[in-house]
């Protein structure tokens, strides 16, 4: 275990349908640009930064880095342009799991190759070169398109935290929690491979 890299070291991850990079500062402008892009903020579900907070999100994700919680990326679609925002989070280096989350996307890129391309790299760099025993994922109970989501991966639904959390506008989250386990990653590797893989 000694020799293997830690989960809060840098790394970037490349495919043919994304990029992710080490989340930095100098990548400000171009999220509050893709934020913009459907004004995903104002979704009532969900915890996307506006374009005013989005440096104090930045910071905040950074600060988490510091402190051993958290590694966050800044996701490039195929042509170079910043799609959004995707970590790993929750970071548990006993036994070596990971939560993938904190992810929000362009409403551009969304319904494309771009998060299977993501979570195809962040699951792969977390099986295969950290050894993870398993990788979460979470999300709002009614956040129907981001369960969608997590499902087609081949994620299975652990059960639900029923008032696990407070929102911002004051009602009380359910949150959906999945994870996808080191034997089932083969498996979910050929689904993905088989996905990217199709024509758009």
């Amino acid at each position: 275990m000694s020799s293997l890299p830690r989960i809060v070291d840098p790394v970037t991850l490349a495919g043919e349908h994304a990029r992710l990079e080490p989340l930095a500062p100098e990548h400000e402008a171009g999220l509050v640009e893709a934020v913009r892009d459907g004004n995903l903020w104002q979704l009532w579900y969900t915890a996307i930064p506006s374009p005013e907070r989005m440096g104090a999100e930045i910071q905040r994700r950074l600060r988490l880095q510091a402190a051993g919680t958290m590694l966050p990326f800044t996701v490039f679609d195929a042509a170079g342009r910043i799609a959004g925002m995707s970590t790993y989070m929750n970071i548990d280096t006993v036994h070596q799991r990971v939560e993938i989350g904190s992810t929000w996307y362009r409403a551009s890129a969304q319904r494309t190759p771009l998060n299977t391309q993501c979570k195809r790299l962040l699951l792969a760099h977390a099986f295969e070169q950290l050894q993870c025993i398993a990788a979460e994922f979470r999300t709002h109970r009614f956040n129907h398109q981001s369960r969608r989501a997590i499902e087609r991966l081949g994620a299975q639904l652990d059960g639900i935290l029923r008032n696990h959390q407070r929102a911002t506008n004051g009602t009380l989250r359910d949150t959906a929690v999945y994870s996808i386990t080191a034997d089932e990653w083969p498996t979910v590797r050929a689904h993905l491979d088989f996905q990217l893989s199709r024509p758009r």
